[in-house]
């Protein structure tokens, strides 16, 4: 699946709010739950919230993957953001994250998630692809320069 197919311009998200991973993961939920209504943002945070208490989703190198799948998601949908200040969220390599991807699919999309998620964390292994994100000042940039990225990777 391409990047493009799973983010959005809205769901693109520059300098979000979040002082705790608990919080962060919140306002990706209700960012999600806006974009699509039919989506609960309460079950959305308590499933990705779950996912996490199996073991952080922190990869190293600042960035995060939360992940879940979702009852009621017809569709993998990402969520691409930053943070500022960065956040503890108990990272393999204890470093702070500020760069998240978020994923939903739906529940019995196992191996597509499994495939998605690789192809996620190659595109955040590469400290140019980082460090392009990073630099983003607008959700609008930060939407094209992971496009970009992504279709020259």
């Amino acid at each position: 699946m391409t990047l493009e197919a799973l983010l959005s311009p809205r769901l693109s998200l520059c300098h979000l709010a979040g002082s705790s991973k608990k919080k962060l993961l919140l306002n990706i939920a209700q960012a999600i739950a806006e974009e699509n209504p039919q989506l609960d943002a309460d079950t959305i945070f308590n499933q990705l919230l779950a996912r996490e208490r199996l073991g952080s989703t922190g990869i190293g190198e600042g960035v995060a993957i939360p992940h879940c799948r979702l009852p009621g998601c017809e569709r993998p949908i990402g969520v691409l953001c930053t943070t500022e200040p960065a956040i503890d969220f108990d990272a393999v390599d204890r470093q702070p994250v500020d760069l998240l991807f978020a994923l939903l699919v739906p529940e019995d999309a196992e191996q597509e998630h499994l495939e998605t998620l690789a192809e996620i964390a190659a595109l955040f292994s590469d400290s140019r692809v980082r460090e392009k994100l990073r630099q983003a000042q607008t959700s609008d940039e930060l939407y094209a320069l992971a496009i970009d990225s992504a279709a020259a990777a």
